[in-house]
């Protein structure tokens, strides 16, 4: 077999691997974004601000994953700067959103509290008379 030929099938054998790949990531982009959607309804609907958070904090990372893998599939490499950008933006953004939550937890149980004793002031000051 000529040296043309052994080049020729190598080649070929890259192609059908580049094309699995493709196949691969496309998959992969789909249910990604089927998850992100479905982060973005627990984000919406949680019961609770924590649901909401790790929803969001999904979401971030599930986007990251989505920029890298079409970065591969491109060939940009730029995109994978954009990725490390992302992730450092939403770090802070849950960062925030966690300090914002626990400060309004915080504020809404010292409030509480007062309306306790408030409450056992009274009581005490209707059961003295």
């Amino acid at each position: 077999m000529c040296r043309c030929c052994e080049n020729w099938k190598g080649w070929v054998s890259k192609m059908a691997l580049m094309q699995a790949y493709s196949g691969v990531f496309t998959v992969a982009l789909v249910i990604l974004a089927i998850l992100a959607i479905l982060c973005l309804i627990r984000a919406v609907i949680g019961p609770t601000i924590a649901d909401r958070l790790v929803a969001v904090n999904m979401m971030g990372t599930m986007v990251m994953v989505i920029i890298s893998i079409l970065a591969l599939r491109m060939g940009e490499g730029y995109l994978v700067d954009i990725c490390l950008i992302y992730a450092m933006i939403s770090f802070l953004a849950v960062v925030v959103l966690t300090k914002v939550y626990t400060g309004v937890y915080l504020e809404y149980k010292e409030k509480r509290e007062q309306q306790k004793k408030r409450a056992e002031e009274e009581e005490d000051a209707n059961g003295d008379s």
